[in-house]
């Protein structure tokens, strides 16, 4: 690769404790065209010394780390290197944690369900000066964010809470003491209701949810 060619690249730093997660999403991004990973953390104090090191372009970073969170690296890197982008992806659909990745800067807030192309999308918008979360974003987002399991029934609850807990259709069915064709049942009926497609997503709901104080 010429020279020419490595300054059309926009430089991406990925920040997520768990190693597995990391380097998926940096495949995914070093895959994309004109996009390449150029630094990689765990934690809020690695992050803040290697991005300082590297300055990318881009940094992905998620929210709660094992130091403390990546409220605390934009912060520090809004004063220290303001000319790296922040991108929050995390797993918590949390109105508190949105409005305060706006407040630290964020320029994006992605949750962890995503496509990998919507990832590079997103990644690309920002490195090329668009922000893509912003003050009507939040407002309206509150404003539109009622409960989305208000028409769920008791049953559809509790099957909704297992998937927060990690299990599988089986392993609710024998929890329940029902089939797990009826869990399979329950989960087409809540995905509906809720608005989703996925069964990642409602985990992802749920874990949002259960970290409402999500700094805990």
């Amino acid at each position: 690769m010429n020279v020419e060619t490595k300054r059309e690249q926009t430089r991406v730093m990925i920040i997520d404790d768990h190693e597995i997660v990391r380097r998926g999403i940096a495949e995914i991004v070093d895959r994309a065209d004109g996009l390449e990973v150029v630094a990689e953390a765990g934690s809020v104090t690695d992050a803040i010394r290697r991005a300082e090191l590297v300055v990318p372009d881009v940094m992905l970073v998620d929210l709660q780390l094992p130091d403390g969170t990546g409220i605390d690296i934009m912060r520090r890197l809004r004063e220290t290197k303001p000319s790296i982008k922040p991108i929050v992806l995390t797993s918590f659909d949390d109105d508190s944690a949105l409005a305060e990745a706006l407040e630290a800067g964020a320029l994006a807030y992605v949750l962890k369900t995503v496509h990998g192309a919507e990832i590079t999308e997103v990644i690309r918008a920002i490195a090329d000066g668009r922000v893509l979360l912003d003050e009507r974003t939040v407002t309206r987002r509150k404003a539109d964010h009622g409960d989305p399991t208000a028409d769920l029934t008791p049953a559809e609850r509790k099957v909704l809470n297992l998937i927060g807990d990690g299990l599988s259709n089986r392993e609710i069915g024998e929890k329940l003491g029902v089939a797990e064709k009826t869990v399979k049942n329950h989960i087409t009926s809540l995905l509906a209701k809720m608005g989703l497609q996925r069964r990642t997503q409602v985990a992802a709901w749920v874990a949002g949810q259960r970290a409402a104080a999500w700094r805990n």
